[in-house]
């Protein structure tokens, strides 16, 4: 089959009196807000370029077809498709989510406390059969204090502009009217009169909240507040006592806080603490008393408490510790429950309020696990709560757990219809030396009768950005790559806060390529410690975790087997450059303002993976995008493929994939998330010579 080649428009670009040439920069759409909401709008020349790419992919991958339906009838055998989550009480109703066989979107249920009969406030199927759309992705899903309301916000693109609808429950009529173009999230005033949204301006960001009257039919929503800065993106919520309502607004590094109470007519939001580059703080009410969770003289984040918000009076209530990432609280009548993250490994804390008395909650014996807890009930006088945990070899468990008596009650555990023995399945958790001296945390996960002889195939995970951090959680879907025998790993590399804010610290701005380095240095050790072996191992990454996969690949291509990239954050600088962008601005404090800073430019430029490609010989890649996805525009990962066609030296598989209807996420639905999946493990069993 013919190669696909993107024509070569030469374009001369500069900056801080450097130059360079881009031949392909002509895709990027100038429209592309508009094209983000409109396919039709796309150039036909782009189109029909992605469709080729398209049908390239679909024939070099045409071997792996009864593959893909195999492991999609395999991920979803380990999928139990009529499942129900566990209730949570309302005053009057128990509301719940359930799952069915036939169907690829939730259903949401309710029914009377102490009573039988089942109520369906939503289908996702019904809901995305009456609108005719292929993309249907649900953002919230809320109902109103009196529980007589049903709010909801819709993207039909993928773009992430949502629509937020408001009905009656009863009569499943639309009572307001649709709320287009907003972030997604829906705030219930307690009177039940209003919805709080934030509202998205020309460059896709978040920067004004909105109160809507329900029932208006006309545009006069009211602004309650607006963000000047287009770096800061706003959101609202409400307290935990339900007394005051905070607005939030924050870049990635800094932070600002707002509050109201709940019984303002005409909504005046006050300021807590005039921002601080570099201070995080988030402040919440509890029982007369406010909590603020930030990392002011505490990298690691502290909890301070005050009795007043008008005049502050902030005490310790939890100290900062070193290289401990300090959660937030959730708050009971007699207990206050907190979680803490250290070495990439989750801690649960409870505090007893009337004694003071803090312990750590132990739920396994299992160390590698990830922990969650969750309210059973909106009455806070209660000593029950929801807790759970899986590890990479053990699915979700969720126990009723008694604070008072610490008795746990397993109450639900993930069942995997196809069968699944956590036995068979080996967990380690190691460190390595980076190229600095600095131990990384990593976890490897193997089918026990993997041989560790550097046979394998192992497939490497890595993200690092935006101070997100991996857990170690189960996925079911894993499995069919380790019961062939190719060993999972994830690496947490620096950019992630596994090791707290240092970690992050670490790992942005003109510290990024400590990302790239521990990556690297992970698969080093892998390799001689017989884990694989050159050219056996696959490096996977998605978003940010592209960025990482396309720097890699530059570096030290001689390292792997395949390279998988997910909507790959790949044209950094030109991105960076481009102040119009949706999260372009947001950005400059994790990797630099590359237009102001001569430095930042010269930094990002060296590792830009589109910038950085070489004549060199590059192993098997398959790349995905979407059309729609407004956070890495489908352009990036389209422009790095044809560059990379036009000076790699080798003849291994290229691939480009692009949804024509999804977003950053890919596209909508369980069945469609599974085909992604599919595709992608296809690809790597294929080159792995396992098909």
């Amino acid at each position: 089959m013919k190669i696909p080649q993107l024509r070569k428009k030469p374009e001369t670009k500069s900056c801080h009196n450097i130059s360079w040439e881009d031949n392909y920069s002509w895709i990027h759409q100038k429209n592309i807000l508009e094209v983000l909401k409109d396919k039709d709008k796309l150039d036909p020349e782009v189109r029909e370029y992605l469709i080729q790419e398209n049908n390239h992919t679909e024939y070099h991958l045409k071997d792996t077809k009864e593959l893909q339906k195999k492991l999609f009838n395999e991920i979803k055998g380990r999928i139990k498709l009529d499942d129900e989550s566990l209730p949570y009480k309302d005053h009057t109703y128990e509301y719940w989510t359930k799952t069915t066989v036939e169907g690829n979107y939730s259903i949401k249920l309710r029914k009377k406390i102490n009573t039988d009969k089942i109520e369906e406030i939503w289908n996702g199927d019904k809901e995305k059969e009456k609108l005719g759309v292929e993309y249907f992705g649900v953002g919230d899903l809320e109902v109103s204090h009196d529980d007589k309301l049903f709010a909801y916000s819709l993207d039909v693109k993928g773009s992430e502009y949502y629509t937020i609808f408001v009905r009656d429950i009863h009569t499943k009529k639309r009572i307001t009217k649709e709320i287009n173009d907003t972030s997604g999230s829906i705030i219930f005033s307690l009177d039940d009169k209003y919805i709080f949204y934030s509202k998205l301006d020309n460059n896709h960001r978040a920067r004004k909240i909105f109160r809507h009257k329900i029932g208006n039919l006309n545009d006069e929503d009211e602004l309650i507040f607006e963000e000047k800065s287009e770096a800061f993106t706003v959101s609202i919520s409400l307290s935990s006592d339900e007394k005051y309502y905070f607005i939030s607004t924050s870049d990635h590094n800094t932070s600002e806080q707002y509050y109201f109470n709940v019984d303002e007519k005409k909504p005046l939001p006050k300021l807590i603490k005039k921002r601080q580059k570099g201070i995080l703080y988030s402040v919440n009410s509890w029982n007369n008393s406010f909590y603020n969770h930030t990392n002011e003289n505490a990298e690691d984040f502290k909890i301070d408490i005050s009795e007043s918000l008008e005049t502050q009076n902030w005490k310790p209530f939890i100290s900062a510790k070193d290289e401990v990432l300090i959660g937030g609280c959730i708050f009971l009548k007699n207990w206050i429950i907190r979680s803490e993250v250290s070495n990439a490994l989750d801690k649960l804390f409870v505090k007893n309020i009337s004694t003071g008395v803090e312990e750590e909650l132990i739920l396994t014996e299992e160390k590698v696990c990830e922990l969650n807890i969750s309210l059973k009930q909106k009455d806070k006088n209660t000593d029950e709560i929801y807790v759970g945990y899986s590890s990479p070899k053990t699915p979700s468990r969720v126990y009723l757990y008694n604070l008072s008596n610490k008795s746990k009650k397993l109450i639900k555990e993930q069942e995997i219809p196809s069968g699944h023995k956590p036995d068979d399945y080996i967990v380690e958790r190691i460190e390595f030396k980076s190229h600095d001296g600095r131990l990384v945390p990593l976890t490897i996960t193997r089918h026990k009768k993997t041989k560790i002889d550097g046979s394998a195939n192992l497939l490497l995970y890595g993200y690092g950005s935006y101070g997100n951090s991996m857990s170690p959680g189960f996925s079911s879907t894993r499995l069919s790559l380790i019961d062939r025998n190719i060993i999972w790993a994830t690496a947490h590399v620096r950019g992630g806060m596994e090791k707290g804010m240092k970690w992050w610290k670490e790992g942005k701005l003109t510290n990024k390529k400590n990302t790239f380095e521990d990556y690297i240095y992970a698969a080093k050790y892998l390799i001689d410690n017989n884990y694989s072996s050159k050219k056996k191992i696959i490096g996977m990454g998605g978003s940010a975790g592209g960025l990482l996969m396309g720097a890699v690949v530059n570096q030290q291509p001689e390292l792997f087997l395949g390279i998988i990239m997910a909507v790959p954050f790949v044209d950094s600088l030109t991105t960076n450059l481009d102040h119009s962008l949706p999260l372009t601005v947001g950005e400059f404090d994790e990797f630099g303002n590359a237009k102001e800073s001569k430095e930042h430019f010269d930094y990002i430029y060296s590792y830009a993976p589109y910038h950085n490609i070489k004549k060199v010989d590059y192993p098997n890649m398959l790349i995905t995008t979407s059309l729609s996805d407004n956070r890495v525009l489908f352009d990036e990962p389209t422009k790095f493929t044809a560059k990379l066609r036009e000076y790699k030296t080798d003849n291994n598989l290229l691939l480009l994939k692009t949804e024509m209807n999804a977003g950053h996420g890919g596209k909508s639905g369980r069945d469609s998330a599974i085909e992604e999946i599919a595709l992608d493990y296809a690809f790597a069993l294929k080159i792995s010579n396992k098909i």
